[in-house]
This record gives structure tokens, C-alpha cells and sequence, in this order.
């Protein structure tokens, strides 16, 4: 089987504070989007195992520290998967979990996601969903046809670290933006991950500039996303690849 794993983009990101087993309440607007993606093949094999190709494979895990490979695992399936990495490893675009939900729909073992992180029940829904508690509860959410401008610069996020620098910065709140058609959006772990590299503020300015539009935070970084309109915008996209050092994707929303 091959299989498509989108990227998750999340729109809005609020942290309502720390749980008492230690995680971090949230509440986030996410949405599966067609670029970038990873393409995931599944074979019988002897046993489970994980291989890593394409652009962005370096530094992704073979052993069963790999999401894609702990769903198999999970599911005692003994399959052969392949990953080629078009989604950046580290920029908050959630390509582990995507890869895990991927392998979990082809398996039809989607009850398995709770188990493996808080964003591989997303992925194996796709669409758009508001998530809650950790990101594991979801409700749907209504999100007209729109266009996003990717932009992954030369840094990474560690999601720990971010989460870390928010608990040490005392919680602070991330600044709202308002886009058409969308409820008013804000990234609380933007100045956390900004703390964690201090790059992105210089990235998120050239990136606003050049798009003539606010950029969002993805998760917790280091990506940022450009909101385009319905059919997107390669005019937008042009203008930022030649604007920032990083890569660009420019991609659409999709509908479950």
C-alpha cells in the first residue's frame, strides 16, 4: 500500500495551562494541508521495520523510538515501511504523527492513536478539528477552502524545549491575528519558541514583509504559515522564497 501523509498545520495554538500529570491543556485549531507531504509504503515483511528516504530524511529515527514503526509495532503487524520525507523533521508540521496515521489507516487500526501522541489521532482523521485536553480530543471544526504559504527556515524546535521555555517565561500569551473567515488566531508558544531560536523573529519579519500578510507560528515551530485565500497564491510564495533563507511550500487545505 502507498499512502499520502499530510503535513497538519496548526492555526491556532492556546495553552490553558499545566494538567496535574504534568501535560500542558491546549486548545488548537488544525488542518491537514496537501503541501508538504510524506508518501508512506507499506509491505508484508517478516517482521516490522522502518526505512527513511527523500529530502528530509536525515536525522528521522529507523529504531522504535520512530513513530510509523511503534504504530506497526502496536498493531503487531509485520510490515516493511518505507518513508520518504518531504515534511522538514523539527518544524512543528507534525511529520511523525502523520506518518503514524498513516500507517494506523492502512493497518485499520485508527483506536491505536491515542496510544502513540497526542497528534496521531488528528492524522488519522485529517480535515480540520478543533483539538483539547493534550490534542487528543477533537471536535470538528468549520474551515472554508484556503491557500498557505509554508516557509521552514534554517532552525529547528525541540517540542520539549519549547513547552520547557513557556513554563519558564510564566506562561505568556501569543499575539492574535485576524484572517477572514477564520476565528481570531493566536499562538501562545510563539515567544517560547522564539526564546528556544532566537532567529525566528527575523525570520517571521522578512516572511511578513515579503507576503504582505501576518505569519503563523506551526505548532511549536519552527515553521511559519502565510493564510493565501481559497486557491492559494504562488505570486506570495514566489515573493517569500526569494525573500527568506528556507524552503517554501505552497499548499491547500484538505477536506476530510
Amino acid at each position: 500500500m502507498r499512502l499520502v501523509a499530510p503535513a497538519k498545520l496548526t492555526l491556532s495554538l492556546q495553552v490553558l495551562g499545566v494538567r496535574a500529570d504534568g501535560y500542558h491543556e491546549l486548545e488548537a485549531l488544525a488542518v491537514a494541508i496537501d503541501e508538504p507531504h510524506d508518501v508512506v509504503t507499506i509491505e508484508p515483511a517478516p517482521s516490522a521495520s522502518v526505512r527513511v528516504t527523500g529530502p528530509y530524511a536525515s536525522g528521522v529515527p529507523t529504531d522504535a523510538s520512530n513513530l510509523a514503526l511503534r504504530a506497526a509495532l502496536l498493531a503487531d503487524a509485520a510490515v516493511a515501511i518505507t518513508l520518504h520525507k518531504r515534511i522538514p523533521h523539527a518544524a512543528g508540521l507534525g511529520g511523525g504523527s502523520a506518518d503514524a496515521g498513516a500507517v494506523l489507516r492502512a493497518l485499520d487500526r485508527p483506536d491505536l492513536a491515542p496510544q502513540l501522541g497526542s497528534d496521531v489521532p488528528f492524522c488519522v482523521r485529517g480535515g480540520a478539528a478543533w483539538m483539547r485536553g493534550r490534542g487528543e480530543v477533537l471536535e470538528h471544526a468549520d474551515v472554508p477552502a484556503l491557500g498557505v504559504v509554508v516557509a521552514v527556515p534554517p532552525l529547528r524546535c525541540s517540542t520539549p524545549a519549547v513547552y520547557r521555555a513557556w513554563d519558564e517565561l510564566g506562561g505568556p500569551r501569543g499575539r492574535t491575528v485576524e484572517i477572514d473567515g477564520l476565528p481570531p488566531l493566536r499562538n501562545d508558544l510563539e515567544p517560547a519558541a522564539e526564546r528556544v531560536a532566537p532567529g525566528l523573529a527575523e525570520f517571521r519579519a522578512a516572511l511578513e514583509t515579503a507576503a504582505g500578510r501576518p505569519a503563523l507560528l506551526a505548532g511549536s515551530g519552527s515553521a511559519y504559515a502565510v493564510v493565501c485565500g481559497r486557491d492559494g497564491d504562488g505570486e506570495v510564495a514566489a515573493r517569500v522564497a526569494d525573500a527568506v533563507d528556507g524552503t517554501v511550500f505552497a499548499g491547500r487545505y484538505l477536506p476530510c
